[in-house]
């Protein structure tokens, strides 16, 4: 009966997908541009931001506050594992330092890791990528050797001031917006010109912050992980 049931529910949830699907595709032709927002920040956001990267324009320039907001989420979700790590056990984890070859790739992969990560953040208003992606990649960075040997000089004290220096700088360079009469996370410092790589005012600093948070959110949550699994 119970099995029943939720092959019922299933099935109504399937048509009404299909209804809404066929809906939808007759409101809206297959192939045709009902909008305009898209079309119109395409042609405006590189003389208005300076930045050749439209995402980059579109996430920190037309829609900071909610790059603000994913941020703070993931510094949120972030905080709440670290908080679940700290009175649990990983006793699966490895505490002993890891083999030759993992220790030599580690030593090999940190230095072009962390500039391969720098250059994404730096490059984010140029190219695709930015402070989520070149984050990502630097807290990999100081991962790799955690896995190699769990006494990598890595502590999650470390990463949570870089984290929060990173996060008041977001913030600061926001409010600055209001010091030259704009509104919040608005950009400043001049456009520049377009494809250069000082250019597109403030919107490089906000991805250099973004980067820093990501980063070291991440390693730093990582550096949890090994030492909740030293103590164990």
């Amino acid at each position: 009966m119970h099995g029943y049931g939720r092959t019922t529910a299933s099935l109504l949830f399937l048509a009404g997908l299909v209804v809404m699907l066929y809906a939808l595709f007759q409101a809206l032709p297959f192939g045709a541009a009902p909008m305009q927002v898209g079309q119109e920040i395409v042609s405006r956001a590189p003389g208005e931001t300076g930045a050749a990267n439209i995402v980059t324009a579109i996430l920190l320039g037309y829609r900071g506050f909610d790059t603000l907001g994913e941020v703070t989420i993931l510094f949120v979700a972030a905080t709440a594992a670290g908080l679940i790590l700290s009175g649990a056990g990983a006793g699966d984890l490895p505490k002993a330092p890891g083999g030759f070859i993992l220790k030599a790739a580690a030593d090999l992969l940190f230095p072009f890791l962390v500039v391969l990560g720098a250059y994404i953040i730096l490059h984010g208003h140029l190219t695709p990528g930015g402070g989520f992606q070149g984050g990502a990649i630097m807290a990999a960075a100081f991962f790799i050797p955690l896995l190699a040997s769990p006494t990598s000089p890595l502590n999650h004290s470390t990463a949570a001031l870089v984290e929060g220096f990173a996060g008041t700088a977001f913030i600061v360079i926001g409010l600055a917006s209001l010091m030259w009469g704009e509104a919040f996370l608005t950009p400043f410092l001049g456009k520049g010109t377009l494809g250069d790589l000082f250019s597109a005012g403030s919107l490089p600093l906000l991805y250099l912050a973004i980067g820093l948070k990501v980063g070291s959110e991440l390693a730093g949550l990582m550096a949890r992980i090994v030492e909740v699994g030293g103590k164990s």
